[in-house]
């Protein structure tokens, strides 16, 4: 409660709020990275109380919205295969596949089963020695370490009937790829905090340099987020393009050596392809030889699989900051918490369904009462 009420105190936020109005000048486009950051920023409507100059862009931070169809498809066919017993993080259940989603594959008899940790999947297996248990292991350099630890434990104790589908993903070539594609207007970027609690800051000096772009490391509530525009804000209208690390309570420079020790263990770096974005090189991690016996794609032979997106849904250009999730023709019609298109109407870090769940009835009446 500590944070919820220190991080949220209305007379501080509104003070930020009058220095970012005091300090800015000119039209600037800020992207927060952070799926976690844009539900923040939507609910508490902080992008409604900014100058209007400014102009929050929602980036591909959210680990479930970028993890690809195929990724997805290869879920459903593993989990769907006898004898299996198939173990997620809840908010993965209702990520549309091609045909269905998980829910869809539990009520239809595989084991599908709800988990709050990657170990608890494999006490899963250590339980049933007679079935092979898989855990979906998404996300971002946060959840890596816990994923990592897991394997580590199951090659440790022997146990061999644990796997991990691996859809891991990397901040920083993410942000090359925005800044490099013809059609990005990103001038500043809001880090996130989690990544860089993990992985510490020293992967971003070389991009604020190349691009020329500032990045703050920022927090999650509102007077973080409030922090992290003033910063970034003040450097864009002083011309600077520097890294700074806004939310200090939980981001050290060197990041955690012990979990980047594990991570540099068990994953090696891979290309990655990202939902509606395509492939990113060297943006995401698998198992490293020493631990592939454990990846559910070679164990099931899942490797090959292929799919093809909505051609309705534009999940893409919303991770891509191209549009705003309203601007969507689908977008609360077609497209649903209750029937969703793509993840991000789904997802609780997605921004279509930030905007669903908090910006609805702002919108044009055609989309708000759908």
């Amino acid at each position: 409660m500590k944070y919820l009420d220190e991080f949220s105190d209305p007379e501080l936020a509104k003070n930020l709020l009058d220095q970012i109005h005091a300090a800015t000048n000119r039209r600037w486009a800020i992207m927060e990275v952070c799926g976690g950051q844009t539900h923040s920023i939507i609910r508490h409507g902080i992008d409604q109380l900014l100058p209007d100059e400014i102009e929050m862009i929602h980036g591909p931070g959210c680990p479930v919205c970028v993890t690809p169809l195929e990724v997805i498809d290869k879920a459903l066919e593993i989990a769907a295969t006898p004898g299996v017993i198939f173990c997620s993080f809840g908010d993965m259940l209702r990520v549309p596949g091609s045909e269905r989603d998980l829910f869809r594959v539990k009520s239809e008899g595989g084991d599908v089963r709800v988990v709050y940790s990657p170990l608890d999947a494999l006490t899963v297996a250590k339980e049933n020695p007679d079935r092979q248990v898989v855990f979906f292991g998404i996300g971002f350099e946060t959840t890596a370490p816990a994923n990592a630890m897991t394997v580590y434990q199951a090659k440790k104790l022997g146990i061999e009937n644990f796997s991990l589908l691996v859809s891991h993903v990397l901040v920083p070539p993410a942000i090359a790829a925005i800044m490099e594609s013809p059609t990005c207007r990103v001038q500043a970027f809001l880090a996130a905090g989690h990544v860089c609690s993990v992985m510490g800051t020293a992967e971003y000096p070389p991009l604020a340099e190349k691009y020329r772009v500032p990045m703050v490391v920022t927090g999650f509530e509102p007077l973080d987020i409030l922090e992290g525009i003033r910063r970034t804000v003040v450097q864009l209208e002083q011309g600077r393009h520097e890294v700074e690390n806004a939310y200090p309570r939980a981001v050290r420079a060197e990041g955690n050596p012990a979990a980047k020790t594990m991570l540099a263990d068990i994953f090696e770096v891979t290309d990655r392809a990202w939902r509606g974005i395509g492939v990113i090189p060297r943006s995401g991690w698998r198992l490293s030889p020493r631990y592939r016996h454990y990846d559910a794609e070679q164990r099931f032979s899942v490797d090959d699989l292929r799919t093809e997106e909505s051609a309705i849904c534009r999940s893409g250009e919303v991770l891509q900051g191209l549009i705003k999730p309203h601007e969507c023709a689908a977008f609360g019609k077609q497209c649903t918490p209750r029937n969703p298109l793509g993840a991000t109407m789904v997802s609780s870090e997605g921004a279509c369904a930030a905007y669903y769940l908090y910006r609805r009835l702002d919108l044009p009446a055609e989309v708000a009462h759908a």
